[in-house]
C-alpha cells in the first residue's frame, strides 16, 4: 500500500493527540473508513509512529540523526521529510508530555536505627539474637511517609554490599552514557 505525505501528517496529529489524550477508537475508526483499511491497522501504525517520536524525543537526537533512523525505514523522500517537521515541531511539546508521565517516585529523606540483642530465652539460655531495626523515613511531594524495616545483621551486610556493587555500576562509562541519554 503506497502511504501519501498527506496521510502521514495526519496520523502524526494523531499520534501526538494520542500522548495528550490517549487513545481514541473512533479516531481509528474514522480514518480507517477514508483509508479503507481496518482500524486495528490505524492504531498500529499511530502507535508505531508514536513510538519513533517518543524515543527520538526522550534521546533528543539530531535532524540528522532522526533522518538516519527513518531513512531504514523505506519510506520515500518526501515522507521523510514530513516525518522531520513532524519531529521537529513537536519535540519539546513531546518532552514536556513525557515529564509529565514521569512517575513520582519516594526519596530518602532520614533514618533512625537501633540495635537489639536477645542474649537469652527461656529455652535457650546462652543465645545471641542480634536485630537491627531502621526507620526510613521517604519523602514524596513534600509529604513525609515511614517506612520501618528489621533485619539480621547478615543481610545487611549483603545488602550494603549490593548497594556499593551498584553504586560502582553507576560510575561505569556504559552506565555514564545511558543515564545522560535518560535526562
Amino acid at each position: 500500500m503506497e502511504v501519501l505525505s498527506p496521510v502521514v501528517g495526519e496520523f502524526g496529529r494523531i499520534a501526538v493527540e494520542f500522548l495528550r489524550k490517549g487513545s481514541n477508537p473512533k479516531v481509528y475508526e474514522g480514518a480507517a473508513r477514508k483509508l479503507e483499511v481496518s482500524s486495528t491497522t490505524i492504531q498500529q501504525a499511530v502507535e508505531g509512529l508514536t513510538y519513533l517520536l517518543t524515543e527520538s524525543s526522550k534521546l533528543m537526537i539530531s535532524e540528522v540523526d532522526f533522518q538516519d533512523s527513518v531513512l531504514v525505514l523505506g519510506f520515500q523522500e518526501e515522507i521523510n521529510k514530513v516525518l522531520l517537521q513532524l519531529y521537529l515541531d513537536n519535540r519539546k511539546e513531546i518532552c514536556q508530555i513525557l515529564t509529565e508521565l514521569e512517575p513520582s517516585l519516594s526519596h530518602y529523606h532520614n533514618m533512625e536505627w537501633r540495635l537489639d540483642v536477645q542474649l537469652a530465652s527461656r529455652s535457650l539460655r546462652h543465645q545471641i539474637k542480634p536485630t537491627i531495626t531502621m526507620k526510613l523515613h521517604l519523602k514524596q511531594n513534600e509529604q513525609l511517609s515511614t517506612q520501618v524495616l528489621q533485619t539480621d545483621p547478615a543481610t545487611l551486610l549483603h545488602l550494603i554490599q549490593e548497594l556499593e556493587q551498584a553504586l560502582a555500576e553507576m560510575k561505569t562509562n556504559h552506565c555514564r552514557r545511558i543515564v545522560r541519554n535518560i535526562k
